[in-house]
Protein backbone atom coordinates (compact mmCIF):
# COMPACT_ATOMS: atom_id res chain seq x y z
CA UNK A 1 0.00 0.00 0.00
CA UNK A 2 1.74 3.47 -1.12
CA UNK A 3 1.78 6.08 2.07
CA UNK A 4 -0.63 8.87 1.78
CA UNK A 5 1.37 11.48 1.73
CA UNK A 6 3.71 10.31 -0.56
CA UNK A 7 6.73 9.93 0.66
CA UNK A 8 8.58 6.61 0.91
CA UNK A 9 7.17 3.75 2.84
CA UNK A 10 9.06 1.98 5.50
CA UNK A 11 10.03 -1.03 3.40
CA UNK A 12 11.68 1.58 0.43
CA UNK A 13 12.89 3.72 3.40
CA UNK A 14 14.68 0.35 4.42
CA UNK A 15 15.87 -0.33 0.85
CA UNK A 16 17.12 3.01 0.68
CA UNK A 17 19.54 2.96 3.92
CA UNK A 18 20.72 -0.63 2.95
CA UNK A 19 21.40 0.43 -0.50
CA UNK A 20 23.50 3.14 0.62
CA UNK A 21 25.02 1.32 3.40
CA UNK A 22 26.81 -1.00 0.47
CA UNK A 23 27.29 1.87 -1.37
CA UNK A 24 29.24 3.99 1.51
CA UNK A 25 31.13 0.78 2.36
CA UNK A 26 32.36 -0.04 -1.12
CA UNK A 27 34.19 3.19 -1.61
CA UNK A 28 35.59 3.65 1.57
CA UNK A 29 37.34 -0.22 1.22
CA UNK A 30 37.91 0.67 -2.44
CA UNK A 31 39.83 4.15 -1.94
CA UNK A 32 41.74 2.70 1.24
CA UNK A 33 42.61 -0.57 -0.72
CA UNK A 34 41.76 -0.02 -3.92
CA UNK A 35 39.81 -1.51 -6.03
CA UNK A 36 41.17 -4.88 -7.74
CA UNK A 37 42.31 -5.72 -3.89
CA UNK A 38 39.16 -5.65 -2.44
CA UNK A 39 36.45 -8.72 -2.96
CA UNK A 40 32.63 -8.30 -2.94
CA UNK A 41 32.45 -10.69 0.15
CA UNK A 42 34.39 -7.65 1.96
CA UNK A 43 32.01 -5.36 1.19
CA UNK A 44 29.29 -7.48 1.92
CA UNK A 45 30.57 -7.99 5.87
CA UNK A 46 31.53 -4.51 5.83
CA UNK A 47 28.07 -3.57 5.31
CA UNK A 48 27.01 -6.34 7.72
CA UNK A 49 24.93 -7.92 4.38
CA UNK A 50 24.77 -10.93 2.35
CA UNK A 51 26.42 -11.73 -0.81
CA UNK A 52 23.28 -12.26 -2.23
CA UNK A 53 21.44 -8.80 -0.83
CA UNK A 54 24.63 -6.83 -2.25
CA UNK A 55 24.05 -8.57 -5.90
CA UNK A 56 20.98 -7.55 -5.25
CA UNK A 57 21.11 -4.07 -5.15
CA UNK A 58 24.63 -3.81 -7.67
CA UNK A 59 24.81 -6.95 -10.05
CA UNK A 60 28.45 -6.22 -10.83
CA UNK A 61 31.43 -4.81 -8.81
CA UNK A 62 31.96 -1.98 -11.08
CA UNK A 63 28.47 -0.71 -10.62
CA UNK A 64 29.58 -0.03 -6.64
CA UNK A 65 31.63 2.36 -8.01
CA UNK A 66 29.75 3.72 -11.43
CA UNK A 67 26.41 3.56 -10.28
CA UNK A 68 27.31 7.51 -8.35
CA UNK A 69 27.91 8.46 -12.07
CA UNK A 70 24.69 6.70 -13.54
CA UNK A 71 22.37 9.81 -13.63
CA UNK A 72 24.74 11.45 -15.63
CA UNK A 73 24.51 8.94 -18.50
CA UNK A 74 21.23 10.64 -19.79
CA UNK A 75 22.26 14.20 -18.11
CA UNK A 76 22.94 15.25 -22.01
CA UNK A 77 19.89 14.16 -23.15
CA UNK A 78 18.22 15.23 -20.68
CA UNK A 79 19.25 18.81 -21.08
CA UNK A 80 18.35 18.48 -25.31
CA UNK A 81 15.23 17.40 -24.15
CA UNK A 82 14.51 19.88 -21.84
CA UNK A 83 15.90 23.04 -24.06
CA UNK A 84 13.75 25.98 -24.01
CA UNK A 85 12.10 26.25 -28.28
CA UNK A 86 14.21 28.11 -30.07
CA UNK A 87 17.16 27.19 -27.96
CA UNK A 88 19.74 25.08 -30.74
CA UNK A 89 20.72 22.07 -28.75
CA UNK A 90 24.31 22.24 -29.07
CA UNK A 91 23.49 25.49 -27.54
CA UNK A 92 21.64 23.80 -24.33
CA UNK A 93 24.41 21.60 -23.84
CA UNK A 94 27.20 24.42 -24.29
CA UNK A 95 25.48 26.47 -21.49
CA UNK A 96 24.67 23.62 -19.40
CA UNK A 97 28.77 22.68 -19.23
CA UNK A 98 29.28 26.12 -18.17
CA UNK A 99 26.76 25.83 -15.76
CA UNK A 100 28.99 23.26 -14.29
CA UNK A 101 32.41 24.22 -14.69
CA UNK A 102 30.85 27.28 -12.55
CA UNK A 103 29.19 25.21 -9.70
CA UNK A 104 32.13 23.13 -10.04
CA UNK A 105 29.86 19.83 -10.55
CA UNK A 106 32.03 16.85 -10.84
CA UNK A 107 31.36 15.72 -14.39
CA UNK A 108 32.69 18.16 -15.95
CA UNK A 109 36.40 17.60 -13.92
CA UNK A 110 36.70 20.51 -12.45
CA UNK A 111 36.38 19.48 -8.88
CA UNK A 112 39.24 19.21 -6.52
CA UNK A 113 37.91 18.13 -3.76
CA UNK A 114 40.12 15.24 -2.28
CA UNK A 115 37.33 12.11 -2.47
CA UNK A 116 36.38 13.06 -5.91
CA UNK A 117 39.98 13.40 -6.70
CA UNK A 118 40.53 9.65 -5.44
CA UNK A 119 37.58 8.10 -7.27
CA UNK A 120 38.81 9.56 -10.20
CA UNK A 121 42.60 8.48 -9.54
CA UNK A 122 40.57 4.78 -8.33
CA UNK A 123 38.63 4.30 -11.79
CA UNK A 124 41.57 5.18 -14.18
CA UNK A 125 43.63 2.86 -12.20
CA UNK A 126 41.31 -0.37 -12.86
CA UNK A 127 40.51 -1.65 -16.27
CA UNK A 128 37.85 -3.05 -15.62
CA UNK A 129 36.26 0.50 -14.60
CA UNK A 130 37.49 2.11 -17.48
CA UNK A 131 35.83 -0.53 -19.79
CA UNK A 132 32.72 0.21 -17.71
CA UNK A 133 33.23 4.05 -18.63
CA UNK A 134 33.67 3.23 -21.90
CA UNK A 135 29.71 1.45 -22.09
CA UNK A 136 28.44 4.95 -20.12
CA UNK A 137 29.75 6.96 -22.50
CA UNK A 138 28.05 4.84 -25.35
CA UNK A 139 24.91 5.13 -23.45
CA UNK A 140 25.40 8.91 -23.37
CA UNK A 141 25.51 8.96 -26.98
CA UNK A 142 22.65 6.49 -27.53
CA UNK A 143 20.30 8.14 -25.14
CA UNK A 144 21.49 11.78 -26.61
CA UNK A 145 21.04 10.11 -30.41
CA UNK A 146 17.73 9.31 -29.57
CA UNK A 147 16.56 12.82 -28.08
CA UNK A 148 18.20 14.40 -31.26
CA UNK A 149 15.85 12.46 -33.09
CA UNK A 150 12.97 13.55 -31.43
CA UNK A 151 13.07 16.91 -30.62
CA UNK A 152 15.86 18.49 -33.85
CA UNK A 153 14.83 18.31 -37.66
CA UNK A 154 18.00 16.38 -38.59
CA UNK A 155 18.30 12.51 -40.12
CA UNK A 156 18.67 9.37 -38.36
CA UNK A 157 22.57 9.38 -39.32
CA UNK A 158 22.76 13.07 -38.58
CA UNK A 159 21.61 12.48 -34.69
CA UNK A 160 23.65 9.34 -34.52
CA UNK A 161 26.64 11.42 -35.88
CA UNK A 162 26.35 14.36 -33.70
CA UNK A 163 25.52 12.91 -30.57
CA UNK A 164 29.19 11.04 -30.92
CA UNK A 165 30.71 14.45 -31.60
CA UNK A 166 29.36 16.55 -28.53
CA UNK A 167 29.72 13.56 -26.40
CA UNK A 168 33.38 12.73 -27.29
CA UNK A 169 34.08 16.43 -26.42
CA UNK A 170 32.26 16.50 -23.69
CA UNK A 171 33.65 13.46 -21.92
CA UNK A 172 37.58 15.11 -23.65
CA UNK A 173 37.06 18.30 -21.59
CA UNK A 174 36.10 17.14 -18.22
CA UNK A 175 39.22 14.06 -18.89
CA UNK A 176 41.53 17.15 -19.43
CA UNK A 177 40.22 19.24 -16.29
CA UNK A 178 40.58 16.15 -14.46
CA UNK A 179 44.05 15.11 -15.39
CA UNK A 180 45.27 19.26 -14.36
CA UNK A 181 43.47 18.91 -11.38
CA UNK A 182 45.24 15.76 -10.69
CA UNK A 183 48.60 17.24 -11.19
CA UNK A 184 48.05 19.99 -8.45
CA UNK A 185 46.37 22.50 -10.34
CA UNK A 186 43.38 23.94 -7.93
CA UNK A 187 40.06 24.34 -8.81
CA UNK A 188 39.93 27.94 -8.83
CA UNK A 189 43.29 28.39 -10.94
CA UNK A 190 41.85 26.16 -13.81
CA UNK A 191 38.57 27.37 -13.94
CA UNK A 192 39.28 30.40 -16.69
CA UNK A 193 41.30 28.00 -18.94
CA UNK A 194 38.34 25.03 -18.38
CA UNK A 195 36.00 27.67 -20.14
CA UNK A 196 37.92 28.93 -22.29
CA UNK A 197 39.01 25.61 -23.62
CA UNK A 198 34.85 24.55 -23.64
CA UNK A 199 34.19 28.17 -25.52
CA UNK A 200 36.50 26.69 -28.52
CA UNK A 201 35.72 23.31 -28.40
CA UNK A 202 31.87 24.19 -28.48
CA UNK A 203 32.96 27.21 -31.55
CA UNK A 204 34.39 23.83 -33.36
CA UNK A 205 31.08 21.66 -33.00
CA UNK A 206 28.79 24.65 -33.96
CA UNK A 207 31.53 24.94 -37.38
CA UNK A 208 30.85 21.59 -38.36
CA UNK A 209 27.11 20.75 -36.74
CA UNK A 210 25.14 24.11 -38.89
CA UNK A 211 22.27 21.52 -39.38
CA UNK A 212 20.92 21.27 -35.80
CA UNK A 213 18.19 23.45 -35.38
Amino acid sequence: MAPVDGKPGLRERKKQRTHAAISEAAITLFLEHGFNQVSVAQVAEAAEVSKRTLFAYFPTKEDLVVHRLADHETEIARVVRARPTGVAPLTAVREHFLKGLRERDPITGLNDHPQVRRVHQMILDAPSLVARMERFKTGAERALTQALRETADVSDLTARLAAVQIVAVHWALAQDNAARLASGEPADERCAGAVTDAEHAFALLETGLRQLT
